[in-house]
């Protein structure tokens, strides 16, 4: 059902709830529920409880919006709530699933030798491939196994196209880290999805 909210920009809702509009949160809140739970559960995929993680990002919303000087920064201020949240939950919570090695040890990575190991980014991206559902899915169980880390910085470039200076900025992390992080998550990724992806065609003519 629309309300007076429906056609208001995200900026205009932002100003409304800083004025403690609690129609104007409801709108936010529907407006972006979805691509708060797809993000959560792009960072986390082994977590259960992502329906509580979101309500979380809301509450801490609410709370804080009127410390955001630039209403049309909603969105980016939103992904960065997310990932504080994340990185919050991370800290307290066991290591459950094991993770693939990524063939480099991590000892050094935020010094200035890590600072430095920029590796160009000329892979072919993920979404490069055409995707179907059973593909999404076996990318889907890849991510899963990444480091943190490095799934964090793939799924903040990939999926929510933030630039590397603005990953470094939200991770606390050198943009030379950031950089090495992607280019070796994608390579991994790749090195995960070659088998099937080559597996595929023959499957398909077969059928």
């Amino acid at each position: 059902m629309a309300t007076p909210y429906s056609q208001k920009s995200d900026r205009d809702l932002v100003l409304a709830c800083q004025r403690r509009e609690p129609a104007a949160f409801e709108e936010l809140v529907k407006r972006h529920q979805r691509t708060v739970y797809a993000l959560l559960y792009q960072l986390a995929p082994e977590w259960n409880d992502t329906a509580d993680l979101a309500q979380e990002v809301f509450i801490r919303i609410w709370r804080s919006i009127n410390s955001l000087r630039n209403p049309s920064s909603f969105r980016s201020w939103l992904t960065q709530i997310v990932t504080n949240l994340f990185y919050d939950e991370l800290r307290r919570r066991p290591r459950r699933l094991p993770t693939i090695s990524m063939d480099e040890s991590y000892e050094g990575e935020d010094s200035d030798e890590g600072a430095t190991r920029d590796i160009p980014d000329e892979s072919a991206r993920p979404d490069d491939v055409v995707l179907n559902r059973e593909v999404s899915e076996v990318i889907r169980e890849s991510m899963a196994r990444l480091p943190e880390q490095f799934r964090t910085a793939i799924v903040l470039r990939e999926v929510e196209g933030l630039s590397y200076e603005e990953i470094a900025i939200l991770t606390k992390t050198e943009m030379g880290t950031v950089k090495s992080r992607i280019a070796r998550a994608r390579s991994k990724l790749q090195e995960m999805l070659k088998p099937y992806l080559e597996s595929t065609p023959t499957s398909e003519v077969s059928g």
